[in-house]
């Protein structure tokens, strides 16, 4: 199977959409002309015409708003929020009417809109570029709230977004844009709501999301030199959640770590936490772990933003401490 980057998977699951129905649009800033901060939309701009990529002003508020209509009116708009910091500026557009309509209108009304937007570390882009907001979405009612690890889930979710009748949010993290994973030329869809094992084990099941999914890969390879067999759960939709993966693997293994780049107060890493203590709590052999990002801006130095978030060292600890619990 051939390898292609995240940003191509990208990429291309907007071009097919976009090549298959002519309501499917892309608009945000820079996503036209210049083609993403990272090319993920290069290239569309010539290939289907000012109609369908549009670039805007800056303003959030109005581009959010602009979708959120279009869609009412039957489009399919992709909507790019260039960071998720800024994504602040269009919550009223998002929060306020996009996941209302359907609700207000008794389901007469449909919002297939996907918002599409980055965050997390990684590029030393400080405070106000890289924070980690998944956590506020998954308390929206309506929303459905995606973080894909992988090209494949990349391509294969914006999909399945594309053609929802709901409001979907995806969010990117810009670490992964340049990681390389196998995609199938053929049509694939990936269902929105479904976990994936990424690894099969035995001892402790690791929940992680979006970047954070790569060190539990890395942390989990390092523990099996030391005979420690970790299962890897990847959520993929924070919400709604696929619960049965999670139980079924919780109640194999015994002992469970969540790990999330967002800081554990208030997150969704609770929200997983409570379902395996609701649902495995006399399975478990050790309470459940979590490894979270620290409550606190992002620094822009190097070293500090690595300071600041969870790696392979924080998952192998928070791993052996489930284990070695008596």
């Amino acid at each position: 199977m051939r390898t292609i980057t995240y940003c191509d998977a990208l990429r291309e699951a907007t071009r097919e959409e976009m090549k298959r129905d002519k309501n499917v649009y892309l608009i945000g800033e820079d996503v036209g002309r210049w083609g993403n901060l990272f090319s993920a939309s290069k290239g569309l701009l010539k290939e289907f015409g000012p109609e369908q990529v549009k670039d805007c002003p800056i303003s959030e508020a109005a581009l959010a708003g602009s979708a959120v209509g279009s869609a009412v009116m039957g489009m399919r708009p992709i909507a790019e929020i260039m960071y998720i910091d800024f994504i602040t500026i269009s919550m009223d557009q998002m929060i306020n009417h996009a996941v209302k309509y359907r609700q207000l209108s008794c389901g007469e009304v449909k919002v297939p809109i996907v918002f599409r937007t980055q965050g997390g570390v990684g590029m030393r882009n400080a405070s106000q570029h890289s924070q980690s907001f998944e956590n506020w979405f998954v308390n929206v009612p309506g929303m459905i709230t995606v973080m894909p690890s992988t090209p494949y889930d990349m391509k294969g979710l914006l999909k399945s977004a594309v053609r929802n009748d709901n409001p979907v949010l995806i969010i990117e993290h810009k670490a992964l844009y340049f990681t390389k994973g196998e995609v199938p030329e053929e049509e694939y869809f990936v269902p929105l709501g479904v976990a994936d094992v990424k690894r099969e084990g035995s001892d402790v099941t690791i929940i992680a999301t979006s970047w954070m999914v790569l060190h539990a890969l890395k942390a989990a390879e390092r523990l099996q030199a030391d005979g420690i067999s970790c299962e890897v759960i990847d959520p993929r939709t924070l919400w709604p959640l696929d619960k049965e993966t999670i139980i079924n693997s919780v109640k194999k293994t015994g002992r469970c770590v969540v790990v999330t780049e967002a800081p554990a107060e208030g997150g969704w890493s609770g929200e997983a936490s409570s379902v395996v203590m609701e649902n495995c709590f006399s399975d478990l052999k050790a309470p459940v772990k979590r490894v979270c990002g620290m409550r606190t801006g992002v620094p822009y130095g190097t070293e500090l933003e690595r300071a600041v978030v969870p790696n392979d060292d924080w998952v192998i600890e928070g791993v052996k401490e489930v284990i070695n619990k008596k």
